[in-house]
């Protein structure tokens, strides 16, 4: 071969390389993102990662699929989202569960402060007690007196241990002193669905999964957490209008990658996420559905979540709580 030929065909290999290369170097995301979610279908987790998802994968021309793996007190879906390999094709929502855990249980499959790489807070909510019509009670205190009165014969539902809904219940029977039974589903639709039913007595749930049953006389309201009454029931009162004080475990959720994922990418979702968390309509969507928006920085996020472990590490602890 001569020396011509030789170049040529140099040439045309390195041409080549370079059209290969060219064809990875595609655009974020280039397939369909799965976000996964850590409960069951119907939940605050679910409701607003397929809210948020659906708009981010419309801009983006990828579809967001939610993945629902609930169980182990939100510990399978959170191992999974943490196991990922880190290349932004896996997410998750994930929420109170995750600062409220490492207080709650001694040995984790994951590093609540080492596996995750946050994204954004996406909205918080007030927490509703709630009864089922069975239960002849019409207020808080009517309740406690109640369950003083049949000690360790009232169930309760969560969305599993260590979720907001579980902490919330547990604090109540601190401050209120009475005995309860607490009885785990695997989120907080199945939580809804066991009180509408009557499997259990009563539950702390998020306004947004409940509201449907309260407004068709199904469930009986009693009161709200937070320092101010929710403008979708404004004649409900608050915890503290109704004499008791210390239940402030109002849920939060956000999203997460795996550890490890390019911060370009990590920017990248934060950017689309909280341009439309922030979008008129969307937040609108939001405040109707009984959520409280937030959309900050993977930097925040972090700080936040810092804080919030710490944060409950000293209530869970301060409540007599003993981790399992």
């Amino acid at each position: 071969m001569t020396r011509l030929p030789r170049a040529l065909t140099f040439i045309s290999v390195l041409v080549a390389g370079v059209h290969c290369a060219t064809g990875y170097a595609q655009p974020y995301p280039a397939r369909t993102v799965r976000v996964i979610v850590t409960y069951a279908p119907g939940g605050g987790s679910d409701i607003l990662g397929r809210m948020i998802g659906a708009k981010a994968g419309e801009e983006l021309g990828q579809l967001f699929v939610i993945d629902n793996r609930p169980g182990g007190n939100a510990a399978i879906g959170t191992q999974m989202i943490a196991r990922a390999v880190p290349d932004g094709y896996t997410i998750g929502v994930i929420d109170t569960a995750l600062t409220m855990n490492p207080g709650l249980f001694t040995k984790l499959p994951y590093d609540a402060a080492k596996d995750f790489a946050p994204i954004t807070l996406i909205a918080s909510s007030p927490l509703m007690l709630m009864v089922h019509p069975s239960v002849p009670v019409k207020s808080a205190q009517e309740l406690i007196a109640l369950a003083k009165s049949h000690p360790g014969q009232l169930t309760f539902g969560s969305a599993g241990a260590g979720t907001a809904l579980h902490l919330a219940q547990e604090l109540f029977k601190v401050v209120a002193g009475i005995d309860a039974i607490h009885v785990p589903y695997k989120g907080g639709g199945p939580a809804v669905t066991a009180l509408v039913s009557g499997e259990v007595a009563m539950s702390f749930l998020t306004p947004a999964t409940i509201a449907p049953f309260v407004k068709a006389g199904k469930v009986r309201a009693l009161a709200i957490t937070g320092e101010k009454r929710y403008p979708g029931f404004p004649d409900l009162p608050t915890l503290i209008e109704s004499g008791v004080r210390g239940v402030d475990a109002e849920p939060w959720w956000g999203f997460v990658a795996p550890a490890g994922t390019p911060a370009a990418i990590v920017d990248r979702l934060n950017e689309i996420f909280v341009k439309h968390i922030n979008a008129p309509d969307m937040r609108q969507r939001l405040v109707d559905a009984a959520f409280v928006p937030v959309a900050n920085t993977p930097q925040e996020f972090a700080a936040f979540l810092r804080a919030d472990t710490i944060k409950w590490g000293k209530a869970i602890k301060g409540a007599g709580i003993q981790a399992q």
